[in-house]
């Protein structure tokens, strides 16, 4: 595996961390927010689209029109038992279960379904960015882990894990095994998403202008760093990196996230969350070794 794909998948997760940062300054706006960015980042990121449907770089097929709407339709389900989560139980219980399942789930489809093989030492290196994962997101205390209603979090945790490792493999499947250019499934996988919420928007129209005062400028930079994040990470699949080195190391996004969150947010970051960056560093440089 060359340097360049796991340069894009380090640009990945600080561009992840970015959005994600900025998302949460406008967490008040809700589904609506996520909605206006998603339009956001379909007008965007449009004439890149228009350009490789001109210039014939993409050859349709059923297969293809199939793991496009998949994606969208997985995509929607993990942003709904994502909040359903956040609903149901604490932050600090479903965000780290979500994260850490998702990488191992990856692994186990690509395993699987792609035929990737999975080393001793790559084992070692994914349990170590799980480990460091965890170690960022509760700041080394699991008491809460320990509390009965926190099964509940562990659970919905788990299932929007599950969906992170199905769009994970489907989109792998996609842009490695049938060709799609990774702007195109994005693009067309955000448009099925779209779709599916519209009619929710639809019900709320009124609040769309009240939810997003203040937050216009936020969901267009969002609309172009979401879709980017993920694109670096499809196209550094398609260049050969195998899904059981990148579905883990983009979650490098943690390490980002807390670096930014104690840089510009000036968020406390104790000595157990610079631990879990450390770890999960060495974990992704023992997936490098291992591939």
């Amino acid at each position: 595996m060359s340097l360049l794909p796991v340069l894009m998948v380090v640009l990945a997760a600080f561009a992840h961390a970015t959005w994600n940062l900025l998302a949460k300054r406008a967490a008040h706006a809700g589904p609506t927010f996520v909605f206006v960015y998603s339009i956001a980042a379909l007008i965007v990121y449009a004439p890149w689209v228009v350009w490789l449907l001109a210039t014939n770089q993409v050859d349709w097929s059923w297969p293809i029109i199939a793991c496009i709407v998949l994606s969208g339709v997985i995509h929607v389900a993990y942003s709904l038992f994502l909040q359903r989560g956040y609903q149901v139980a604490d932050l600090s219980v479903v965000y780290p279960v979500a994260r850490g399942t998702g990488p191992l789930l990856s692994t186990i489809g690509a395993f699987l379904i792609l035929g990737e093989q999975i080393t001793l030492i790559g084992l070692l290196g994914l349990l170590t960015i799980v480990s460091g994962i965890l170690l960022i997101t509760t700041d080394g205390s699991l008491i809460k882990f320990r509390r009965p209603a926190a099964q509940k979090g562990i659970k919905w945790g788990t299932a929007t894990g599950g969906m992170i490792a199905s769009y994970t493999v489907v989109d792998a499947y996609a842009v490695k095994a049938l060709g799609v250019h990774p702007v195109i499934l994005d693009w067309f996988s955000l448009v099925v998403r779209v779709v599916v919420m519209f009619p929710w928007l639809i019900r709320h129209r009124g609040q769309v202008v009240e939810r997003m005062r203040g937050f216009w400028w936020i969901a267009l930079a969002v609309g172009v760093l979401s879709p980017l994040s993920y694109i670096l990470v499809l196209t550094a699949l398609q260049m050969g990196a195998p899904l059981t080195f990148v579905a883990p190391a983009r979650e490098m996004s943690m390490m980002a996230g807390a670096l930014l969150g104690m840089l510009i947010l000036r968020e406390k970051v104790g000595w157990c969350r610079l631990s879990g960056c450390i770890v999960l560093v060495i974990g992704v440089m023992l997936l490098g070794r291992a591939h």
